[in-house]
């Protein structure tokens, strides 16, 4: 490099300044790690405080603002030389900090503070609050300001068009920024974003870069002493060469409100010419001061008397280990539960086998509660605990005696429950842990191996007997009221066991059921539950068949229509897919057995496949008195008596032709909630006034 070289060190406590420039192309590098003895240019409250920090704004002159004594409510600091940033063509720079806001309130600030290039260190035309000291309301936004700044705005002022109360953004001649974002990094493992909080009273560093060959304009930050983000927060083109004077100068400029705050700067580089700003020494770097009220004094802690500190302090560890632990363990207990007993457990039983109900604990959450896997202290059973949320006792005599009632079935393919609990606002329910988990986890998410043909007609199988066992074998009929694939249980050698009896409903043989609130799950609901809002063994027949199509066929009764269709007449309502008038499309067709799950590929019993597929369809059929009974299921089943072959045909009538089905179309599209997701895929649904939702296990 051609020229004259100048070379100027300057040493002073914890401030570094190096400026070197050279001939024609001048290069501008300084470096300040911390201000003591540094010579800034400095007006209004800016000042270099003797640990050697840089406070552009304290909190001693909230009067002043107050009065409009814009001379003491704004603070300014430059690098005391101007920098030539033509010559002759607009050159690179490059620029990084460290600063701190600290606010009397962790929540609440004064307006931010800002980096600029001024073409002049007179800034007293500027006002404070939300001009930040560089403009005011006549000059924000003339073009011959030729000010560049990236401000740090904790004031949300709609008049600029701020995107929120904590964000960084590139202002060119006025505040009004021609790019911003939420004041943040993105983590360079992950990409993540993840945001700071400008007045978090943490430092923060911020890099800021300009090539003047590309025009493009970088701003990235993170918390003090992270090295710089890969990714920047902002990245924009402006071209600065007719906004910059030739010779302007650096630094930073900031203005005071009501709320008392002060801005720090605890180091600063800048480099002009091209390539990095210097790095900054964070050894060097000076202390923010404490924060807080100062510590109790250590001869007022030795003059109080030792030993009754010491009994006090012990006193009343005791009695909030005693009042924390019975509040743990605290039961909700009334006299008619005597007769209950040997079917209650203990909370402090279950806390202990739950580990607490930990999250790692978690098998599974829905709209009807969250499921822990527990191992009970003593007997080391596995069990699961269901917790569900109830607040009001009406009707909770009945709905327990119910519970305990259930608990009495036995059947190899029913869950077995094994009591309940209740505290305050909570009710549990305990039954066998099945180690498999749900079999909608083996039909629906992909890290499952996919279930074979001969598993899947074997838990239809089991599932079958189960719902025969509870309609008509047992003392009373149980009425499930929500037969879903994930409440089929897999035990440990993958049998099927129909479980979550929370919403089952008890009946003499020969007796009428009950009206009661419409609950259960969209694409399982028999029709006439909705008009009728009584629950039977019929409608617990169409839950079953809508049950059976999703095992055959890998696809949910109601899926979003954006999912992949896997062949066959696709079948939509309301912008959704529904598996029963897809498999129909396919009956209709003669290819029924198309709809058997695409991922089995010719890996099944085309016969046994015709047979559960039509047995669907009859399930589903809209009549009640159309559809099969368990028992005749179960025959179907085991081909101790043949289907009829017609039971289709008359189902494929009953959609085409049945006015009942047309009059209430409005109200079964009217059902959908959408609340499927990536980790449950639960569709629910909402019936008249009263709603329940049930969330599986």
């Amino acid at each position: 490099m051609a020229g004259k070289f100048c070379f100027l060190l300057m040493v002073a406590a914890a401030a570094a300044v190096v400026v070197v420039e050279a001939g024609d192309d001048a290069t501008v590098e300084f470096a300040y790690d911390g201000f003591g003895g540094a010579a800034l240019s400095l007006d209004g409250m800016a000042a270099v405080t003797p640990a050697g920090l840089l406070l552009l704004t304290n909190d001693t002159n909230m009067a002043s603002s107050q009065r409009n004594d814009t001379a003491m409510s704004k603070g300014h600091a430059f690098h005391p030389e101007p920098v030539r940033f033509h010559g002759p063509a607009m050159s690179s720079f490059s620029t990084t900090f460290v600063f701190a806001i600290v606010s009397e309130f962790l929540d609440l600030s004064t307006s931010g503070f800002a980096f600029l290039v001024s073409p002049t260190t007179d800034l007293s035309t500027a006002m404070p609050q939300q001009y930040l000291g560089m403009f005011n309301g006549t000059d924000n936004g003339d073009p011959n300001n030729r000010v560049f700044a990236v401000e740090f705005d904790t004031v949300r002022n709609p008049e600029f068009a701020d995107i929120n109360n904590n964000h960084v953004g590139v202002d060119v001649n006025s505040l009004n920024s021609s790019a911003a974002a939420p004041a943040g990094y993105y983590d360079d493992g992950d990409g993540a974003f993840w945001n700071l909080s400008l007045i978090s009273r943490e430092p923060m560093q911020v890099w800021v870069d300009y090539d003047a060959g590309t025009t493009e304009i970088t701003v990235a930050m993170a918390p003090a002493r992270r090295s710089r983000p890969k990714r920047p927060l902002l990245q924009t083109k402006l071209n600065l060469s007719a906004v910059i004077a030739d010779t302007a100068y650096v630094g930073f400029s900031s203005a005071s409100s009501i709320v008392l705050v002060k801005h720090y700067v605890l180091g600063w580089s800048f480099r002009l010419g091209g390539g990095d700003a210097p790095a900054l020494d964070y050894a060097k770097l000076p202390k923010l001061p404490r924060i807080g009220p100062k510590p109790r004094s250590k001869a007022l802690t030795v003059a109080l008397p030792i030993a009754t500190t010491a009994a006090v302090l012990a006193a009343v560890a005791a009695a909030f280990v005693l009042l924390r632990r019975r509040r743990r363990y605290a039961e909700l207990r009334e006299d008619w539960e005597v007769e209950f007993g040997p079917h209650r457990f203990a909370y402090k039983d279950l806390y202990d086998a739950t580990g607490g109900f930990k999250d790692k604990r978690l098998l599974g959450a829905g709209g009807f509660g969250r499921v822990y896997k527990g191992v009970l202290p003593g007997s080391r059973t596995e069990i699961a605990v269901k917790k569900v949320s109830h607040e009001s006792r009406q009707g909770m005599k009945e709905f327990v005696a119910e519970v305990v009632s259930i608990g009495r079935l036995r059947h190899r393919n029913l869950v077995q429950l094994l009591g309940y609990c209740r505290r305050k606002g909570e009710l549990l329910l305990v039954y066998d842990y099945m180690p498999n988990g749900s079999l909608d986890k083996h039909l629906h998410y992909h890290d499952k191996p996919v279930l074979d043909w001969a598993r899947r007609l074997h838990i239809i199988r089991g599932v079958a007997a189960g719902l025969l066992y509870m309609h008509e074998d047992w003392e009373k009929v149980v009425i499930h009221r929500d037969i879903k694939a994930s409440n089929v249980l897999l035990d440990a050698e993958m049998n099927g066991r129909l479980g979550d009896f929370g919403l089952a409903r008890l009946y003499d043989h020969g007796a009428d059921p009950h009206t009661t609130h419409v609950v259960g799950t969209m694409g399982y609901l028999a029709p006439e539950l909705v008009r009728t809002g009584r629950a039977t063994t019929l409608s617990d027949v169409f839950a079953f068949g809508a049950f059976v199509l999703e095992v055959a066929c890998g696809r949910r009764p109601v899926e979003e229509e954006e999912e992949e269709d896997t062949g066959g007449a696709a079948a939509t309502a309301g912008g959704r897919f529904v598996l029963v008038d897809w498999v129909l499309g396919h009956w209709r067709e003669g290819s029924i057995a198309a709809a058997v799950d695409a991922r089995l590929g010719s890996e099944y019993d085309a016969a046994e496949a015709d047979m559960v597929l039509r047995l669907g369809l009859a399930c589903l059929h809209p009549s009640p008195a159309a559809r099969p009974s368990m028992r005749q299921v179960t025959q179907y089943l085991d081909g101790s008596a043949p289907l009829p072959e017609e039971l289709p045909a008359t189902m494929h009538a009953t959609f085409s032709a049945s006015e009942g089905v047309g009059k209430y179309q409005p109200l079964f599209e009217s059902w959908y909630v959408c609340g499927r997701s990536a980790s449950t895929a639960t569709m629910s649904v909402a019936a008249m006034s009263d709603i329940a939702l049930s969330g599986g296990r």
